[in-house]
């Protein structure tokens, strides 16, 4: 396991300027083939500059979090693309409920993300991660529940090497993705930690249309094979 973080106070401008941090630590690396996956929406504008200086291509992944019935911002579960699920069992049994009770609301979450996929793709289909290093990467992470399901989904779509980059996440955070991820990288890992939004001077909420747009624009940069700095 390899983890690049540091306990300092590093904050951010924009996504933009935490985007060009992480790729700093990262392009001396230059994986063969990478795949940089962003978690819409907020983590596509930093991925996008991750992107540009691997000239690597972009995408999401997506996580549709599956709530308890009678608890929905509880997480049991979580699904994505490929038919890819991530089960919470230990909170499945505190609550004595199997997956199978669970069939309508997974159906109906999967139905979302696959809706959700095709706005933000605009009709073309996922990078293919069978055998390719991708890289997961967020604006922040608090809990580490959304991410580390992320990183799950992407392994299960194939992906020989994780590796996780995010500017800032609590550090004990970081040490429990540490179990899942072959590398992290976190610029900034403070032991407090009362959120994401904190860490940034600038913190606007990312819209769907910019995450198209982003994903658009590297599109054609790969089709043209130019990429911009």
């Amino acid at each position: 396991m390899w983890v690049r973080a540091q306990t300092g106070g590093v904050r951010y401008a924009d996504r933009v300027d935490a985007g060009r941090v992480l790729a700093a630590r990262l392009v001396q690396q230059r994986p063969v083939r990478p795949v940089v996956l962003g978690l819409p929406r907020g983590g596509v504008p930093v991925a996008a500059e991750v992107a540009r200086a691997l000239a690597a291509e972009l995408d999401v992944v997506l996580v549709g979090k599956v709530g308890a019935p009678d608890s929905p911002e509880l997480a049991v579960g979580a699904v994505g693309e490929g038919g890819v699920e991530v089960r919470a069992e230990h909170v499945l049994a505190m609550l004595r409920l199997s997956w199978s009770d669970l069939a309508d609301t997974v159906a109906r979450v999967r139905a979302e993300v696959a809706a959700r996929a095709g706005r933000l793709r605009g009709g073309r289909p996922p990078r293919e991660l069978t055998g390719r290093t991708a890289i997961v990467v967020d604006d922040g992470v608090a809990t580490g529940a959304t991410i580390e399901a992320a990183v799950r989904i992407v392994r299960g779509l194939g992906a020989e090497r994780v590796v996780l980059a995010v500017p800032v996440a609590p550090a004990a955070v970081v040490r429990r993705l540490c179990e899942i991820a072959d590398e992290v990288v976190c610029p900034t890992a403070p032991a407090e930690f009362t959120s994401v939004g904190q860490w940034y001077r600038d913190f606007t909420q990312v819209s769907e249309s910019r995450v198209r747009e982003l994903l658009g624009d590297r599109q054609g940069d790969e089709a043209t094979g130019q990429v911009s700095f």
